[in-house]
């Protein structure tokens, strides 16, 4: 076992200092320890110092009067997911943790550890192969070797990983916002899709965030009047896998089931929670059909760059979205767009 140092914070400002101070040891937040634990028994993260934020005042949930709420960092992935106001406003988020890990992991994984967990990719958590996130200018094994799993969007020649978290996929089709504590005391608010970087030519800088900032909560804007809310996962078995590609979808459905807004995101398909401005573009306004939710599907990856063992991706992320759509909007795209029969109708 390699020796680290550990500090208990009691309070925001001391928790960022403990952690501003032990930047030449690779400090690193505790919370849940879900992923990071993890990742220190693979000798992929080495931190010296670790310091426990559990008991910082951040394990609540805040519903506003204008339908909005606030999530605290530390809350447990499994009381945000049974929380009454949550699973009515914002069933997307619910679902979207509960299609995620184990019960037993979701009650000890919080909502901040939960979006800086790191990529699955067998070569990032195997320090004998070469890896860019570990070690800058090593070389991308994956894209050569075991991609089958890995992104087809956003990815680059230095990296083909994807970001592994059910619940990001869901906050970033609510628009949601990420609040910070910075190191000199202040605070900043950054919506999620932008929290995350793409790898481009430094994979190992995967989030906008200085060192030593730490996330405090984040913040779900009332969703649209009337919105509808759906998220589907598929994934190689029922329990316990990441997602070759999972659909959040965000929509408000007019009375001749054109959809006046709808708010697409994609996970397993990226290095980050992927928000699908393009589809949503081709969508909005009007009444959806198998043939625009297909042109909307070849919109969004014109820029994708699948490698031989995960080009499926694109089609199955557009049979997906065809799947969320049609539910959403109750209309069987497969057929021309018709209404579906009410349910248990012959």
């Amino acid at each position: 076992m390699r020796p680290f140092a550990y500090e208990r914070a009691t309070d925001a400002s001391g928790a960022v200092a403990a952690l501003a101070a032990g930047a030449g040891v690779d400090a690193a937040y505790l919370a849940g320890g879900t992923n990071l634990v993890d990742l220190m028994k693979l000798g992929v993260a080495r931190p010296g110092l670790l310091v426990d934020i559990t008991q910082l005042p951040y394990d609540r949930i805040e519903h506003r009067p204008d339908g909005g709420a606030l999530v605290g960092a530390t809350i447990r992935n499994a009381d945000l997911a049974g929380d009454l106001g949550i699973r009515r406003r914002f069933p997307v988020l619910a679902q979207g943790i509960l299609a995620g890990a184990s019960g037993q992991v979701r009650a000890l994984a919080t909502t901040g550890g939960n979006l800086l967990q790191r990529t699955r990719c067998v070569y990032f958590q195997d320090v004998t192969k070469p890896c860019n996130k570990r070690e800058p200018g090593a070389g991308c094994s994956a894209i050569n070797g075991s991609h089958r799993d890995l992104g087809v969007i956003g990815t680059s020649d230095a990296c083909v990983a994807t970001h592994p978290s059910d619940m990001a996929v869901a906050l970033a089709a609510l628009d949601a916002l990420v609040h910070l504590r910075r190191p000199d005391g202040g605070t900043r608010t950054v919506p999620l899709v932008e929290l995350y970087l793409l790898p481009r030519d430094t994979p190992q800088v995967e989030t906008v965030l200085e060192p030593g900032e730490l996330i405090t909560a984040v913040e779900l804007p009332p969703p649209p009047a009337g919105a509808v809310m759906r998220y589907r996962k598929v994934r190689d078995r029922w329990s316990y896998a990441f997602a070759l590609v999972s659909v959040a979808a965000v929509a408000s459905v007019a009375a001749d089931g054109s959809l006046r807004e709808i708010r697409l995101a994609l996970g397993g398909v990226a290095p980050m929670p992927w928000r699908a401005r393009r589809a949503e573009h081709v969508l909005e306004g009007h009444r959806p059909t198998s043939a625009l939710v297909r042109a909307a599907a070849r919109a969004e990856f014109a820029t994708a760059r699948p490698l031989p063992h995960n080009a499926f991706k694109i089609d199955l992320a557009t049979d997906l979205i065809a799947a969320v759509v049609a539910d959403i909007t109750g209309r069987d795209l497969s057929d021309g767009g018709q209404d579906l029969p009410e349910k248990g109708s012959a």
